[in-house]
């Protein structure tokens, strides 16, 4: 695909799909709670279909409607119905790390499986958790010989047990959500403790956020250990029900939570018979905050907002730095930059799926870009630092690769190029970033953008 560069500055209103991460996060825990839940804005993209069509195997009512974005999810209190399945859930990350964690609470044996690239994905410190607090979960061999854990998965399942854990932060923040989100259902509480500095930590304060919607709250030592009680009932005064120990409330620790007042016997999770709205991608709508360092002008990003639950929104601090305006109005943001960017020295650890937006800015930018902190982009759907240089030095940029990001220098001259994906959607989308600007980029399979941001290129055309 040709991305034909825009005419004059940008003059743009555009909205995002809803966010992946709040998606995934919504209906694993609608799943465990007792009641429907509806999801408004949801995200209907490979990884959440894989994620909602996962659930239907297991037995769950969940009802897509994608031509207004909503899932309804009639969850079960922490049961699991099928007793034996075979779930492919592709190359989607989330859930597969969500998944393996859920699968421990059922009862029976279930194999989860993804594709070529999911299979080289790594598991092993979630695996060696989940296994530490009573799973039998196991690599099936016959398909993966390497030492380390990988998909496909043997879950024999019996719930899980509870207890303490270990668990490394550096690899995958996934592994962590995961552990948070199954962990009310334990058979007693679970205490996590990372034994190193925790990746991407706005993903896990998105996780613990969303728990706290549903109704639990996780007690932390700020990103060093985590403990998630199990159900703890009370007897609140004058509800009717302290006339028999039969009867008990739940207690939430959030009392601004929707299902606060509930008066019936409940389980850890529970948001019945509401609706959950979603958030736009934070990081979908960072290619479109980034336009205007490219292009000049302003675009406006419709439902989203700097209180985004979402980490990427701080990649608006980012182009702030490189001489954005940001500016809100009514739950939308305005990025206008009317000037040549600025180069800048940053770490995006904690926003690492935003790095390669970055990369598109950089070879426009007055002076070099350094990003640093993003070894673990290694791990995603492909090595994205070294794919990135590899890409940057076929449009004629220099760029010197580290083993923790990059360092980029300013082009006054690119060379026209196809532009490999290796079935990368932030690839895509970011790479086409730079062909808004200069008239030579194409795209190499589009349709990988598909796993999390399916109209992309329509979106990128209403920017004309």
């Amino acid at each position: 695909m040709h991305i034909t560069p825009l005419p004059r500055p940008l003059n743009a209103t555009i909205r995002v799909p809803g966010s992946k991460s709040l998606t995934n996060r919504a209906l694993l825990i609608a799943a465990l709670a007792n009641g429907k839940t509806k999801l408004t804005n949801a995200l209907f993209s490979d990884d959440s279909k894989y994620f909602a069509q996962a659930l239907q195997t297991l037995g769950f009512d969940i009802q897509l409607d994608e031509a207004n974005s909503e899932m309804t999810v009639t969850g079960l209190g922490g049961k699991i119905p099928a007793a034996r399945a075979e779930l492919f859930i592709g190359n989607a990350g989330t859930a597969a790390r969500f998944l393996s964690a859920f699968l421990t609470l059922g009862h029976g044996e279930f194999i989860l499986d993804g594709d070529a690239r999911m299979r080289e994905r790594p598991m092993d410190d979630l695996v060696n958790s989940l296994t530490e607090l009573g799973a039998n979960v196991q690599p099936i061999t016959r398909y993966v010989t390497r030492k380390t854990i990988h998909l496909p998965l043997n879950i024999i399942a019996g719930g899980l047990r509870g207890g303490k854990t270990k668990i490394a932060g550096d690899i995958s923040s996934q592994f962590l959500s995961a552990l948070l989100m199954v962990a009310p259902y334990a058979e007693s509480s679970i205490e996590i403790e990372l034994t190193t500095e925790l990746n991407s930590k706005p993903y896990v304060d998105m996780t613990l956020a969303v728990m706290k919607d549903f109704g639990v709250e996780v007690q932390r030592n700020a990103y060093q250990s985590f403990t998630i009680p199990i159900i703890n009932y009370v007897i609140p005064k004058g509800s009717g029900a302290d006339q028999s120990l039969n009867s008990p409330i739940l207690q939430f620790s959030n009392p601004q939570s929707p299902i606060s007042n509930l008066q019936s016997p409940i389980s850890n999770y529970q948001l019945p018979l509401t609706t959950y709205p979603i958030e736009s991608d934070a990081s979908a709508a960072s290619y479109f905050f980034a336009a205007p360092a490219i292009c000049g002008g302003t675009v406006k990003v419709e439902n989203i907002s700097r209180d985004s639950k979402q980490g990427d929104i701080k990649f608006l601090d980012v182009l702030t730095r490189m001489g954005c305006v940001i500016a809100e109005e009514d739950n939308s943001l305005l990025v206008t930059c009317n000037s040549q960017p600025k180069g800048l020295d940053v770490n995006m650890r904690d926003i690492p799926d935003t790095a390669q937006t970055l990369v598109a800015i950089a070879p426009f930018a007055s002076t070099p870009t350094r990003i640093r902190g993003i070894a673990s982009a290694r791990h995603k759907e492909t090595d994205r630092v070294h794919a990135t240089c590899a890409e940057l030095a076929r449009l004629g940029v220099q760029v010197d690769e580290h083993d923790d990001g990059m360092t980029i220098y300013p082009c006054s001259t690119l060379k026209p190029a196809n532009i490999q994906t290796y079935n990368d959607h932030r690839m895509a989308m970011a790479f086409s970033l730079i062909g808004l600007r200069f008239d030579g980029v194409t795209i190499e399979n589009p349709s990988c953008v598909s796993k999390t941001f399916p109209n992309f290129f329509d979106v990128l055309e209403s920017l004309r």
